[in-house]
């Protein structure tokens, strides 16, 4: 098998199937009612179950507050530790299916791991400013690098590459454990008591997750495309 059909194409395949199960799952459980409230409303529920007050539309500047905004777009949802602001999509805030209160209840699990202080959520709040930069940079060292014969430029834009994988690698525990603690707040609720809701939040959540483990793949394939191809044959 070439080499650049290991590293690229089937990565590149892998993705695009995670991709599609997501959005597929979303799709599906988006029409299973979860009986429960808009997903702002399981949001703020479990916010105030762990001693975090939801203020909707509000700056949430104190400690225990988490601001709940209705944000625009489809699958936008994030937490922002900056601000300590939870931006829901209208597909996720506003609906009351089984899709929207998994989502939202993930992106709360971020809240709370920001709120006990998770390791792995602080290193990666550390890393977002440096991999923004590196992952808009990297590729000018390589490219010179390549041009002018300058292999301490390629390993240069190596490592600033590979700053950016380690961002995608320690975001997968923070995600999945955003996942977990999102299951087990909304089991402690009793908003997944129903086993076809509870199925289905995890289905949501599983298919998330994929995209994530995705992304970690295709970037650990890319840099060690580019280290064997570039830094594998020097003399």
């Amino acid at each position: 098998m070439p080499a650049w059909l290991l590293f690229f194409i089937v990565p590149l395949v892998f993705g695009l199937w995670a991709q599609h199960w997501v959005k597929s799952s979303f799709a599906k459980w988006s029409q299973v009612p979860a009986n429960s409230g808009t997903g702002a409303d399981v949001a703020a529920r479990i916010l105030a179950a762990n001693g975090l007050s939801a203020g909707v539309g509000s700056a949430g500047g104190g400690r225990s507050v988490v601001s709940i905004s209705i944000t625009p777009g489809q699958l936008s949802d994030h937490y922002d530790p900056r601000d300590r602001s939870l931006h829901l999509s209208q597909d996720v805030g506003q609906a009351t299916s089984v899709a929207s209160v998994a989502v939202a209840a993930h992106e709360v699990g971020h809240a709370l791991q920001h709120a006990k202080g998770s390791a792995f959520f602080s290193f990666r709040s550390v890393l977002a400013r440096p991999v923004a930069i590196a992952s808009q940079l990297w590729y000018l060292p390589l490219l010179g690098g390549i041009f002018l014969r300058q292999t301490n430029w390629i390993a240069f834009a190596l490592i600033l590459y590979a700053l950016v994988v380690l961002f995608h690698v320690v975001t997968l525990p923070v995600e999945l454990d955003a996942s977990r603690r999102a299951l087990k707040q909304l089991d402690s609720l009793g908003i997944t008591s129903d086993p076809q809701v509870k199925a289905g939040a995890r289905n949501v959540l599983s298919a998330a997750a994929m995209t994530y483990v995705a992304a970690a793949l295709a970037s650990l394939a890319q840099l060690a495309y580019f280290a064997l191809a570039f830094l594998g044959n020097r003399n």
